[in-house]
C-alpha cells in the first residue's frame, strides 16, 4: 500500500505549527497557574545589584558616540569584504584589482569626510558643526 503523497506535507505542516505553539502554550499555562495575581510594591521596585536606585535611569549620551559606533560598524563590515579579495589576490584579473582600488578609495573618502566633520575628534566639546543660522551656544543648550 502506497501512502498518500501529501501525507508527508501534512505531517511537516502539523509539526511546523505544533512545535512553536507548544512552548507558547506551556508558557501561558505556567503564567496562568503559577504567577501571583497582582505584583506588589516590592515586585515593581527597581533593583540593581542590591543598591537602591538614585536619580533617573535614562542617561543621555552625546551623539558623537553613536556616530563613532556607526562609522566603526561600516568600516568593520567593509573590512570583511576585503578578506576574500586578499585570499584570492593572485588569481584575480586586473578588473577585480581596479574594482577593489575604487572600493578602497571610497573607504578613504568616507574616512576623510568623517574626520573633517569632527566625528573622530574626542577632545572637542562639539563633534559636528552647527547648522546654518545657529550658534554654538544654541546648539549646546
Amino acid at each position: 500500500m502506497t501512502p498518500d503523497p501529501y501525507l508527508f506535507i501534512v505531517i511537516f505542516a502539523g509539526v511546523a505549527i505544533v512545535f512553536p505553539l507548544m512552548p507558547l502554550g506551556l508558557a501561558w499555562l505556567w503564567r496562568h497557574f503559577l504567577q501571583p495575581p497582582k505584583p506588589g510594591v516590592e515586585k515593581n521596585a527597581t533593583y540593581e545589584c542590591g543598591i537602591e536606585s538614585l536619580g533617573e535611569a535614562q542617561v543621555q549620551f552625546r551623539s558623537q558616540y553613536y556616530l563613532y559606533c556607526i562609522i566603526f560598524l561600516i568600516f568593520d563590515v567593509e573590512a570583511i569584504f576585503l578578506v576574500p579579495f586578499a585570499v584570492a589576490f593572485t588569481g584575480l584579473p586586473v578588473g577585480a584589482f581596479v574594482a577593489i582600488l575604487v572600493f578602497l578609495l571610497l573607504l578613504i573618502e568616507g574616512l576623510v569626510w568623517a574626520w573633517s566633520k569632527g566625528c573622530m575628534d574626542w577632545g572637542n566639546e562639539r563633534s559636528v558643526a552647527a547648522p546654518k543660522g545657529y550658534s554654538v551656544e544654541t546648539v549646546k543648550s
